[in-house]
């Protein structure tokens, strides 16, 4: 099994995922990792780590190109053909790999990975996951977190399918339970986008709970929460701030000295390493494409091959396709939940539809 691996992605390449490759290989017998990058750049990391390539465990493909963070995702696609990340993607495209892991440029990964894997049949969009820690080793997910900012009630849904198949292969959870994220509990509560994806939810067949609100996600209320990629976004870089906020004021006294952090602390910090999992799959293109954190450790990338490794032997895209399948909603029922959410809002509000908007 190879799996090709991005080695100019992320804050401290090409260090840290050649010691990743490394590290992954020892713990993963069966795993075999491309690594793409200028070929001589790569080689003199291995051998600081006293490695060679002798044994076909690691291979070295040379991509002289490296995208930038400040690169147009469009753009990079057309003009860095040879970059790591996108000739790492070409490998899995080909067959030659059977997935591909990146901490590099998300949006040029989102962008290549969506036009040169394609999507998989029905799918509208792709989305992105971000894994929320409840403790005792669960995980709420909640999509999108950035991928998609403007959406259609249908999108949503998708999300809500593709996110309930990945909890199941992840963690081994049936019928995961799907929320809503809203405003308010009602029905009636939220935008045109989320009163017309609440009845397409219910109407799906998904073991959907309703709406929840944003301060409901770590109660673990749900496991798979859906919602646009704007709040999304929002949600999670609201979430990985307080973490460090609270760590902070948690170890600094009045007048600024340090002070060892108390036990509960460690224990969050545990279950909120994201280091743990490694990183998730972009979720709707037909392959495996592991997104990982730009700042992520050795421990991180590691992971991240583990989970590729996981989700194709769990065959993640033909699980996504037979769940779109079978829960998928008809033309009948977005025109039912596109009436039904505004009439019902209209009902709550007491406006006629003479009234100005």
């Amino acid at each position: 099994m190879v799996i090709a691996l991005d080695a100019m992605g992320g804050d401290h390449a090409p260090r840290v995922p050649v010691e990743a490759a490394c590290l992954a290989t020892d713990e993963m017998p069966e795993v075999r990792v491309a690594l793409f990058g200028p070929s001589d750049v790569i080689i003199a990391e291995l051998k600081k780590l006293g490695r060679t390539t002798n044994d076909g465990r690691l291979i070295v493909e040379d991509a002289p190109e490296v995208v930038e963070m400040t690169d147009s995702p469009g753009k990079v696609v057309r003009s860095k053909p040879n970059s790591s990340l996108l000739r790492a993607i070409d490998m899995h495209q080909s067959g030659e790999a059977v997935a591909i892991v990146s901490a590099g440029h998300t949006g040029v990964q989102m962008a290549a990975s969506y036009m040169k894997l394609g999507l998989i049949k029905g799918v509208k969009r792709p989305t992105i996951g971000g894994l929320f820690p409840q403790g005792e080793g669960k995980f709420t997910i909640l999509l999108d977190v950035g991928a998609n900012t403007d959406c259609k009630p249908i999108n949503l849904l998708q999300f809500a399918v593709m996110g309930s198949v990945y909890m199941e292969l992840l963690v081994g959870l049936k019928a995961p339970r799907i929320a809503l994220l809203s405003i308010g509990e009602e029905k009636t509560k939220g935008n045109e986008l989320v009163l017309a994806t609440h009845y397409l939810l219910e109407q799906s067949g998904l073991n959907f709970i309703g709406n929840i609100e944003g301060r409901d996600i770590f109660r673990h209320k749900a496991d798979v929460v859906v919602c646009d990629g704007f709040v999304g976004n929002v949600v999670l870089k609201l979430s990985e701030s307080l973490y460090h906020a609270f760590a902070k004021r948690m170890t600094t006294t009045a007048d600024g000295a340090r002070i060892d952090p108390p036990a509960q602390l460690l224990q969050i910090a545990k279950e909120f390493d994201y280091s743990e999992i490694g990183g998730v799959p972009l979720l709707g293109v037909n392959g495996v494409s592991i997104i990982c954190h730009g700042g992520s450790p050795a421990k991180a990338i590691k992971n991240a091959i583990r989970e590729a490794r996981n989700m194709v032997e769990r065959d993640l895209p033909g699980a996504l396709s037979g769940g779109v399948d079978q829960y998928d909603a008809g033309m009948l029922a977005r025109g039912v939940a596109r009436y039904k959410g505004r009439t019902e809002k209209r009902d709550e509000l007491e406006v006629e539809e003479t009234d100005d908007e």
